[in-house]
């Protein structure tokens, strides 16, 4: 009788177990299907609320849509930021889980990714009303450069809205805090580089191009009739 107690006693405990872990697994998978739901309806509520704010429209003057397009995607940056707040709520919902099943290392790295989504959202609202600067940039530079009669009006305008669109994503991407610093310490490298090239360009190889370029923009036969 003794052996068949050492026998059954693993087996006992495990389905003690088992009895233990199941009403914990219960309440689990109850709180994901109500944060499912939850998900969906904040989803719903952010898109309603974002397009009511004409929000739409700003990415699509920004450029972000279009981007989005050529990538492939069917939908547009309004859908995006619903996407991230529905997984902003699944998050929540999965660390509240894990956390009721005793899965703490999960439940650290859940946390950890969730504390990340705010500067996430943070970064994507800096590229786009940075976007949207960039062109207004890039179109009131145009513009003037045509009422002054500067030539390559829209050259000097491409090159401001990029260079603004340069530094808005060196903003976004300081924001998220990637890399310790190496993203934004090989970007101002880059840029370095560029600049020295082109400059070492003017210097010594393209005084002539320069000299046209120059004249192009500032003809000496306006300057002559304004004087």
């Amino acid at each position: 009788m003794q052996n068949i107690d050492v026998v059954l006693e693993p087996v006992r405990s495990f389905l003690q177990q088992i009895g233990l872990f199941l009403p914990r697994l219960a309440i689990a998978i109850g709180i994901l299907l109500v944060g499912w739901l939850i998900a969906k309806a904040f989803k719903l509520a952010v898109v309603k609320t974002l397009r009511a704010l004409n929000f739409h429209v700003l990415t699509e003057r920004a450029g972000i849509d279009g981007f989005l397009q050529q990538g492939g995607s069917r939908r547009d940056a309004t859908d995006l930021f619903g996407a991230i707040a529905y997984g902003l709520i699944i998050l929540a919902s999965l660390i509240i889980a894990f956390n009721g099943l005793g899965l703490t290392q999960v439940t650290d790295l859940l946390g950890k990714v969730l504390l990340f989504v705010p500067r996430l959202l943070v970064a994507l609202l800096v590229l786009v009303f940075g976007s949207y600067f960039a062109r207004f940039a890039g179109n009131a530079v145009a513009g003037y450069c045509r009422s002054a009669e500067i030539g390559d009006a829209e050259l000097l305008g491409t090159v401001m809205q990029y260079g603004v669109l340069a530094f808005v994503i060196l903003l976004a991407v300081d924001h998220l805090d990637i890399g310790g610093g190496l993203i934004q310490q090989t970007f101002l490298i880059l840029l370095a580089g560029v600049v020295f090239a082109l400059a070492l360009a003017f210097g010594l190889g393209a005084r002539h191009r320069a000299a046209t370029l120059f004249e192009r923009w500032f003809p000496r036969d306006r300057d002559q009739k304004l004087r």
